[in-house]
C-alpha cells in the first residue's frame, strides 16, 4: 500500500498538463539546499521581498511544498520564517519537544505521499522547555499537571540515552530527541520509509539556535 501511494499525483492540486514536472519534483538534497540557503539570508537579516497576495492567487487550488518540517510549537521557532520560505513552500507540524506522535506521522505521510515533498526534516531548537520539562522529571523527578506527562514520556528516552554526552544534559537531549524523533519518522513509518529507501524523499535533522536563528544540521 505504501508503494501505491508513492506514485499517486500531489492532492488538492491542479492536474498538470502531460509530461509537465510538478515544481516540487526536485532532489530532496537540493531542497535541503534551497532550505539551508533561505536560514543564511534570515540569520544575517536579508531575506527575500515576496508579493504574498499574488502568491495566494496562484496558490488557491495547488499547493507544491518543498519540504515537510516537523518542529516544535515554540513561538519564536517558526519554520517558514528561519529558512525564509513563502506561502506553499513548507509544510508544518508542530507539537511541544517536536515529537513524533500518531497524528503527526500520519501528516508527515500525507506530505510524502500526497504532496510529493522531496524532503523531511526533524528540527530541534536550543532552549527547548519541553525537553527542559523532561529532563527535570528525569533528575528531580518533577511533576507536571494534565496530559504534560505524556509529551514528557515521549522525551524521556532521548533524555537517558544523552547522559554523559556531554556538559549539559539539556543541550545534549535536545539534539538526541531531534535525532531520535527523525529515526522514528524514518523508521515508524512504512510510507516514509519506503520512500526513503527508494531515494524520493531525503531525511535531515536540524537545530535551531534561538539567539542567533541560525539552523545547525545534526
Amino acid at each position: 500500500m505504501a508503494g501505491a501511494c508513492l506514485t499517486r499525483p500531489a492532492f488538492a492540486a491542479d492536474e498538470l498538463p502531460p509530461g509537465q514536472k510538478a515544481p516540487n519534483d526536485i532532489p530532496g538534497s537540493e531542497a535541503l539546499d534551497r532550505l539551508m540557503a533561505g536560514n543564511a539570508r534570515y540569520v544575517v537579516n536579508t531575506t527575500e521581498h515576496r508579493d504574498f497576495s499574488a502568491r495566494r492567487l496562484a496558490q488557491a487550488k495547488a499547493q507544491y511544498p518543498i519540504a515537510a518540517v516537523l518542529g516544535c510549537s515554540d513561538s519564536r521557532v517558526s519554520p517558514e520564517l528561519c529558512f525564509d520560505q513563502g506561502p506553499g513552500d513548507v509544510f508544518v507540524v508542530r507539537v511541544a519537544g517536536n515529537v513524533a506522535d500518531n497524528d503527526g506521522l500520519a501528516s508527515l505521510e500525507y506530505a510524502v505521499a500526497y504532496l510529493g515533498v522531496p524532503l523531511v526534516m526533524v528540527l530541534g531548537h536550543t532552549a527547548c522547555g519541553a525537553v527542559g520539562a523532561a529532563v527535570k522529571a528525569a533528575t528531580q523527578q518533577a511533576q507536571f499537571p494534565g496530559h504534560l506527562p505524556g509529551l514528557i514520556k515521549s522525551i524521556l528516552p532521548a533524555v537517558e540515552a544523552a547522559k554523559g554526552q556531554g556538559p549539559d544534559l539539556l543541550d545534549a537531549a535536545i539534539v538526541t530527541n531531534a535525532r531520535l524523533t527523525a529515526a522514528e519518522v524514518g523508521g515508524a513509518s512504512p510510507i516514509i520509509g519506503a520512500a526513503i529507501a527508494a531515494g524520493k524523499v531525503k531525511l535531515a535533522t536540524g537545530i535551531y539556535e534561538l539567539g542567533s536563528g541560525k539552523v545547525t544540521l545534526v
